[in-house]
C-alpha cells in the first residue's frame, strides 16, 4: 500500500490502513476510520498508544509509513505544548492564528473588485465568498473578545511575552488562537488540561456548534461524556483500534460513562477467564504428573491371579496412557493459548519499613500564610489521614498552596510548621526530567537502589510498559513521563502526598485506578484539581479557593480545621 497516498480534499476524514512506527516501535497498525462533519470523535487509549501521533498525521505534520488519508483542506491542530518562541508576545500568537482569516478577507476584497471582468472572476468570487463564510471573517474581532473572555483570558494584557505567563495561560491562548482561526476540522490534543469549569463549559459549547469534524485526544472523562459522539480506543496490545458508541439521544448516558462500564465488565471477564484457566492448568499438570503413578500401583500379585491380572493390567495401562495423552494435549494447547495475567490494579505499598508511623497529631499547620499576589490563607491543618480536595478556578492559588505545604515555596509572611521527620512528595503538573537521556529503568534504580528496584519493578502495576523500560525518558510521551513520576512515588510513598492535577495526561483507566487507590493511601492526601469527574466522586474534605484565598471548607467527614492540642504542639517541628 502506498505511504500516505494523495486523495481529493473532502469535508470529512477518511483513513484507510494507516500504519506508523518510530524506529522499531510500532505505534499505529492498520488503522481505518471515517469521521464525518457531524462527528466529535474522542481518541482514548493508554499513554503512548499513538493518539498524538495520529493527530499530527491527520494535520499533515507527519507522514505515515503506509495507508491512505483524505480530509478537509483547512485543518487546525492544538498541540499539548505551545509551539512559539518564549519571546513572542500573546498578541503575536493571536495574530498568527488570524493570518489565514485575514488572507481570506483580503482575497474576498480582491475578488469582489474584479467582478464582471470575465467568467473566471465570478468563479473566484464565489470561492472566496464561500471561504469567507466558513471562516466567519466578518465577526472575527468580536469573536476574539468572546473567546478570550470565555477561556478566562480577558484581563491578560496581550503585550506580555509567552515566558511571562504561566504554562496554563500559554495553553489557553493557543486554544483561543486555534478557535479564532476557524479551520474546517479541529484536532485537539488534551484541550481541557488547563481549563477550569467555566472555560471547559465554554469550550464544550464551541465544539457542539462546530460545523466540521472534531477529533480530540483527551483523558477528561466529563468532557468526553459531554462532547464526544463516539470514541476510538487505540489499544497498543491489539491490531488497529476499536470504535465505541455513536450518535446518541441527548437524554442518554454519556458515551464515556458507557465505555468505562464496558471496560470494567471486560476486566472482570478477563480476571475470571484467567482464574479458570489457571485452575484447569493446575488440574492438567496434576493429571499428567501424578495421576498415572497413583493408578498404576505396585501391589504384589499371586500366581493364581496372574493370567487375569495381565489382561486387566494391559487394559488399565491403555486407559491410563490414553488419559495422560489427552491431558498432555490439552495442557500443551492451554499453555500456548492462555490469556496473560491481568496487570495489578494501582495501589500503594505503605510507609516503608524502618520509618516511624505518623498515626496521630498534626503533620502540617500553616497560619496567616501570604505569598504576595498569589496566596492568602489564614489557617490550614493537615492530619495523618487527611483526605483533601483543593478546588478553584485557574489562578485561584491551588498550586501555590501545595508548594507552600511541601516546603518548596517559602511564604512572604506567616508560619508553616511541619512535623519532625515528615516526608512529603509532590506529583507536579509539569514533569521535570533532570536527564532526558536516562531510561526509566536507570532512573528508577538510581532513585530506589538496585536491590529495592528489583523488589518493586516498574512494570508490576502497568505504569511503564516493558518495551519502554530502556527508552530515553525524553522520548516518552508526556503521559508516559507522568506515569514514571507516579511510579517513583508509589515505590516509596510519603507521609504527605500532594497531587497537582493528577488526572492530567493519564489514561481513563489509570485515572480511575488512582482515585480509588488514594482512598486507601497510608498517609495524608491533598489533591488540587479542576477535574469535574474526580470532584463529583470525592468523599473527603474540600477546600474551595478563589483569588488566592480559602473561601470556605466543605466538610464531608471529620472536622478539618481546629486548634492543635497541647500534646500535638509538642510534635510539631518548627
Amino acid at each position: 500500500m502506498p505511504a500516505h497516498a494523495t486523495t481529493p480534499v473532502t469535508d470529512y476524514f477518511r483513513i484507510d490502513g494507516l500504519t506508523h512506527s518510530y524506529g522499531d516501535r510500532r505505534v499505529l497498525t492498520d488503522l481505518s476510520v471515517v469521521i464525518d462533519p457531524s462527528q466529535r470523535l474522542g481518541l482514548i487509549g493508554e499513554n503512548g498508544a499513538g493518539k498524538s501521533t495520529l493527530l499530527r498525521i491527520m494535520a499533515g505534520m507527519e507522514t505515515p509509513d503506509a495507508g491512505d488519508l483524505s480530509g478537509p483542506g483547512r485543518v487546525g491542530l492544538l498541540w499539548q505544548e505551545v509551539r512559539f518562541r518564549p519571546s513572542d508576545t500573546l498578541d503575536a500568537l493571536i495574530e498568527d492564528a488570524l493570518a489565514e482569516v485575514r488572507a481570506i478577507e483580503s482575497e474576498l476584497e480582491e475578488a469582489a473588485s474584479a467582478l464582471g471582468s470575465d467568467s473566471r472572476a465570478d468563479q473566484r468570487y464565489a470561492a472566496a465568498l464561500d471561504a469567507a463564510e466558513r471562516a466567519e471573517v466578518w465577526t472575527v474581532d468580536s469573536r476574539r473578545d468572546e473567546i478570550l473572555a470565555g477561556l478566562g483570558l480577558a484581563d491578560t494584557p496581550l503585550t506580555r511575552r509567552l515566558d511571562e505567563v504561566s504554562g496554563g495561560q500559554r495553553s489557553r491562548f493557543a486554544l483561543a488562537a486555534l478557535l479564532l482561526s476557524r479551520p474546517t476540522a479541529l484536532l485537539l490534543d488534551e484541550p481541557t488540561n488547563h481549563l477550569d469549569d467555566a472555560a471547559a463549559e465554554f469550550l464544550e459549547r464551541q465544539l457542539m456548534r462546530w460545523k466540521g469534524p472534531v477529533v480530540f485526544a483527551s483523558h477528561d472523562r466529563q468532557f468526553l461524556d459531554d462532547v464526544a459522539t463516539s470514541l476510538l480506543d487505540i489499544d497498543p496490545s491489539k491490531s488497529g483500534a476499536r470504535r465505541f458508541g455513536g450518535s446518541r439521544p441527548t437524554d442518554s448516558r454519556g458515551v464515556c460513562t458507557d465505555y468505562l462500564a464496558e471496560k470494567s465488565a471486560e476486566r472482570a471477564r478477563w480476571e475470571a477467564q484467567f482464574a479458570e484457566e489457571q485452575d484447569e492448568l493446575n488440574r492438567l499438570k496434576f493429571s499428567v504428573d501424578v495421576t498415572s503413578r497413583e493408578i498404576n500401583h505396585n501391589r504384589p500379585i499371586n500366581d493364581n491371579n496372574k493370567m487375569g491380572y495381565d489382561k486387566r493390567a494391559n487394559k488399565v495401562q491403555l486407559q491410563i496412557s490414553r488419559r495422560v495423552r489427552n491431558a498432555q494435549g490439552r495442557l500443551d494447547e492451554l499453555t500456548e493459548t492462555q490469556v496473560r495475567k491481568p496487570n495489578a490494579l494501582l495501589n500503594f505499598a505503605g510507609i516503608p519499613h524502618g520509618s516511624h508511623a505518623l498515626a496521630d497529631g498534626i503533620l502540617v499547620q500553616a497560619s496567616e500564610v501570604v505569598v504576595t499576589a498569589r496566596l492568602d490563607v489564614p489557617s490550614v491543618v493537615v492530619q495523618p489521614r487527611s483526605r483533601v480536595l483543593v478546588t478553584g478556578e485557574n489562578g485561584a492559588g491551588k498550586s501555590t498552596l501545595l508548594s507552600v505545604l511541601a516546603g518548596t515555596l517559602a511564604p512572604d509572611s506567616g508560619r508553616v510548621n511541619r512535623r519532625r521527620g515528615l516526608r512529603v512528595q509532590v506529583l507536579e503538573q509539569d514533569v521535570r526530567i533532570a536527564d532526558p537521556s536516562m531510561t526509566p529503568r536507570a532512573a528508577y534504580e538510581k532513585t530506589m537502589g538496585e536491590r529495592r528496584a528489583e523488589a518493586l519493578p516498574l512494570t508490576s502495576l502497568g505504569l511503564i510498559a516493558p518495551r519502554d523500560l530502556d527508552r530515553p525518558l525524553g522520548s516518552l510521551s508526556i503521559g508516559q513521563q507522568r506515569r514514571f513520576a507516579l511510579a517513583a512515588i508509589i515505590a516509596k510513598p510519603p507521609h504527605l502526598f500532594l497531587l497537582d492535577e493528577p488526572t492530567n495526561h493519564l489514561s481513563l483507566s489509570l485515572a480511575t485506578e488512582l482515585e480509588d487507590a488514594l482512598g486507601s493511601y497510608p498517609g495524608a492526601v491533598i489533591v488540587a484539581s479542576h477535574d469535574r469527574w474526580l470532584r463529583r466522586r470525592w468523599t473527603g474534605e474540600t477546600w474551595a479557593m478563589s483569588g488566592g484565598r480559602m473561601l470556605h471548607p466543605i466538610v464531608q467527614g471529620a472536622q478539618w480545621l481546629r486548634a492543635p492540642t497541647g500534646s500535638e504542639r509538642q510534635v510539631i517541628d518548627d
